[in-house]
């Protein structure tokens, strides 16, 4: 929501150019509170609102805009004001900003800034998508064993600048290779004891992430041990860079995005809803769509192969939608209930037999209750009492295979290792419809002959 509270106020500064007030404006209030009270100003006035902040504060309040307006700004602004803002971005931020530049404005971006930063892009965008090496920032607060408390201080008062954050202190040997971890907490209360290096009090045993490691998995990582940051570690366990909490925030709500988009059967967007463009939301959704409706006629062509039993028996056409809908929405259910469990970490898959287990013994209690509504309907619609019992059986054999193919196949597809959400509700859905019709037949067929 726009905050059009000082809008008035910022463009009459603007246009008298009133640089006290302007530059008062930018340090004010939080970064993220003045980010919101110029949503209402345009792209060139946001730009120049800006130019009154120093290097550091600007870039602070530039990266609380969203991405499409940041993408925008940088797009019309001259290369080497994009330079100088980039300079001030941690690292990780940066190659996420140039990765979404066209290229041939990145070609004029790049040789404005300082050769190590080029350097750091580089390695950064070397490492594949997804993985930690890509996510991480080199920013790094590194210091030897043999410093004490107070020289560590003074140490971290040196590199504070070059740092994006100091949550822990990560010792290491002249090779850069990992040797412990000492907190902002240990550090100060080891103040009063002079003598006391990091290396005597440094945890040996870090948590680390590898740079192949899945962002995903590293998110489970800082999760589990409650961290505020992970460092991440090249295979000779040298440190390269850390992942701070707030990438991971971002890895959670992309992976609920992707899995939220799978499980509604759509390919993951890589933009947002907004900005994505319609060839290209019409192929993501388009696809599955596609895949479903042929699923859909398999469903067709077996009411046809029944045709004649159905002729035959014209009331149980009353029943299929009851039939679809019962084995249907159970398999949906429990592929929600499974992929979100394992999305979280929950299940494994050597809980599999547990779960199966559940899903069984759910099926049989859902089936049997709505298996008594079921006859009570059919009691009254079906010729005979005895005919009327094809509807509750078949409804506990197809919310069964539901909830077993709903709980089994997000299962397997992780095993495979594949994304689970791709066992997506109406996938499975689709899958029930099909062998429920089966099971319906199947079971009127063996009844009904034998009545």
């Amino acid at each position: 929501m726009v905050n059009t509270l000082f809008l008035p106020e910022l463009r009459e500064m603007l246009a008298d150019e009133n640089r006290a007030e302007l530059e008062e404006f930018c340090v004010a209030l939080n970064p993220a509170r003045t980010a919101e009270f110029m949503e209402g100003l345009d792209d060139g006035e946001a730009w120049q609102v800006l130019q009154y902040a120093t290097p550091e504060r600007r870039a602070e309040i530039f990266g609380y805009f969203s991405e499409g307006r940041q993408l925008l700004m940088l797009l019309g602004e001259a290369p080497s004001q994009i330079a100088e803002l980039l300079e001030e971005i941690p690292a990780d931020d940066r190659v996420d900003m140039i990765q979404r530049l066209p290229e041939d404005r990145v070609e004029k971006i790049l040789p404005l800034l300082p050769v190590e930063d080029r350097r750091d892009i580089q390695r950064l965008q070397s490492y594949p998508e997804g993985t930690a090496g890509a996510l991480m920032t080199t920013e790094v607060a590194m210091l030897t064993p043999e410093l004490t408390a107070r020289q560590a201080l003074e140490e971290l008062g040196r590199q504070a600048s070059e740092l994006e954050t100091i949550y822990y202190l990560y010792v290491v040997d002249e090779n850069r290779l990992l040797l412990g971890i000492v907190s902002a907490r240990q550090l100060v209360s080891s103040l009063g004891n002079a003598a006391k290096t990091l290396g005597e009090m440094m945890e040996s045993d870090v948590v680390v992430a590898t740079t192949t490691e899945n962002q995903e998995e590293v998110a489970q990582k800082v999760e589990k041990y409650n961290l505020l940051a992970i460092p991440v570690v090249d295979s000779g366990r040298h440190l390269v860079g850390i992942i701070t909490h707030d990438d991971v925030i971002d890895v959670v709500r992309e992976e609920l995005a992707e899995d939220a988009q799978r499980i509604a059967a759509v390919e993951p967007l890589e933009e947002a809803y907004l900005r994505i463009g319609l060839m290209t939301l019409s192929w993501k959704r388009g696809l599955w769509l596609t895949i479903l409706f042929f699923a859909a006629l398999l469903t067709a062509f077996a009411l046809f192969h029944y045709d004649q039993e159905l002729a035959q028996y014209d009331w149980l056409v009353w029943f299929i939608p009851l039939i679809i809908s019962a084995g249907g929405n159970s398999g949906s259910q429990s592929a929600t209930l499974v992929i979100t469990a394992m999305t979280s970490g929950e299940v494994q898959f050597k809980d599999w037999p547990r779960v199966m287990h559940r899903e069984i013994i759910v099926s049989l209690m859902l089936g049997g209750f709505l298996a008594l509504i079921g006859y009570a309907v059919a009691y009254f619609l079906a010729p005979s009492p005895f005919d009327a019992l094809v509807i509750p059986l078949t409804l506990v054999l197809v919310i069964f295979c539901g909830c077993f193919c709903g709980g089994a196949l997000p299962i397997i597809f992780k095993r495979l290792g594949l994304d689970p959400a791709m066992m997506s509700n109406p996938f499975v859905a689709g899958l029930i419809d099909l062998v429920g019709i089966f099971i319906y037949m199947t079971v009127a067929g063996m009844l009904l002959s034998a009545g």
